[in-house]
């Protein structure tokens, strides 16, 4: 049984839709992420969800037990639908120590000492926080202060934790090291994590499901590299993924029932559908998607090209391709470079390339291309 369930939310701010009949099922255990640009609407879900804003329409569940319908009348307050919130900005005490403030909904809860102590403990050991235990929040880095306020958020062992962009203020490395730990808690406790971002590399990294919304609309629902490798439209396909996906204006003409003729002024490709069967008329325009990784700078490549630019930077290099007029982008693994300027052949030799319908913007098939 899914352990949240909205159905047909919507969430209205006077004239402006923040979030539009979403309707979405999160199991129990997952960590489920919701991703967007600014004002998508990812927030506000999460705060309806918790129970800190009121929604306009619609009905919530959490284990089957509805906490929130417009309908019925039914609105369960945040503390009773037994979640934790972990904020941005940490919202730890300041004259507390660690210890104190990862205790503190425990005392107020009528724990015992002993009981409190075992599990303050217990989760100072988890987040690697042990010697920290009698500092104040002034006294540790950004990083540690996250790892106390998680704690803190745990402490009372909510069954779901929700987290609007808890690692928005640390810088890159910190930020590398807490996805890291959030993906080992997520194991650790079994707890279900709903997590707002709007860092695309962040929501695929750490979740079993993204959910992506756009200008309150959900997109897509699904596990990341489905996300990533069958977008459901353009939009989807452009958000998720670095560097982004290439998307070439073409024009289409079916040739047999199994192919499909692509041109533009600068290429003339073959394309054979692989994932459903379309039928494309004559001059329909068309958007190809190509990820950057899926073109290969080789000497039997069958398409001319000129190096633009690189960016090496050990790993990969991101190398800017110009054919004709069209500028494209590649990524060629390994700590290669090339020249400005020099010719080199390219070929799309990868198993899935995505057709748009340019107008829609809808995802029309997978395929490949000759």
């Amino acid at each position: 049984m899914p352990q949240i369930r909205l159905q047909h939310v919507t969430k209205r701010f006077g004239k402006a839709i923040a979030v539009d009949d979403l309707n979405i099922e999160i199991g129990d255990g997952e960590f489920v992420t919701l991703l967007g640009p600014s004002g998508c609407g990812k927030t506000t879900t999460l705060r309806m969800i918790a129970g800190l804003e009121t929604p306009t329409e619609g009905e919530i569940f959490i284990d089957d037990v509805c906490v929130f319908s417009s309908e019925k009348g039914i609105d369960i307050s945040p503390d009773k639908r037994n979640v934790g919130f972990l904020f941005q900005n940490y919202a730890l005490w300041p004259h507390m120590t660690v210890y104190k403030n990862i205790s503190f909904g425990l005392e107020n809860m009528k724990w015992d000492k002993e009981r409190i102590d075992a599990r303050v403990k217990e989760l100072l050991t988890m987040l690697r926080i042990e010697e920290f235990h009698g500092r104040y929040p002034s006294e540790l880095s950004g990083g540690q202060q996250q790892r106390v306020a998680i704690a803190r958020t745990l402490a009372t062992g909510p069954k779901i934790l929700f987290m609007d962009e808890p690692l928005s203020n640390l810088d890159a490395k910190l930020r590398m090291e807490m996805r890291t730990e959030l993906k080992r808690l997520h194991v650790e406790t079994g707890s279900t994590f709903v997590y707002v971002t709007h860092d695309q590399l962040e929501a695929m990294t750490l979740s079993t499901k993204i959910c992506l919304l756009r200008e309150g609309l959900l997109q897509q629902y699904e596990p990341p590299l489905d996300v990533y490798h069958y977008p459901s439209n353009y939009f989807v396909a452009d958000f998720v993924g670095s560097p982004n996906i290439n998307a070439i204006e073409m024009s289409g003409e079916q040739v047999n029932l199994d192919e499909i003729k692509l041109t533009s002024e600068d290429l003339n490709l073959l394309y054979t559908p692989t994932t459903s069967s379309i039928t494309i008329p004559k001059g329909k325009k068309l958007l190809l998607g190509i990820r950057p990784e899926d073109i290969s700078i080789v000497e039997e490549g069958t398409i001319d090209a000129v190096i633009y630019s690189t960016l090496p930077s050990g790993m990969e290099t991101i190398v800017k391709l110009e054919i004709g007029k069209l500028l494209i982008t590649c990524v060629v693994f390994g700590g290669v470079d090339f020249e400005m300027g020099n010719k080199v052949k390219i070929a799309f030799d990868a198993k899935s390339y995505v057709l748009f319908d340019a107008e829609s913007e809808k995802n029309l098939a997978s395929g490949t291309l000759s």
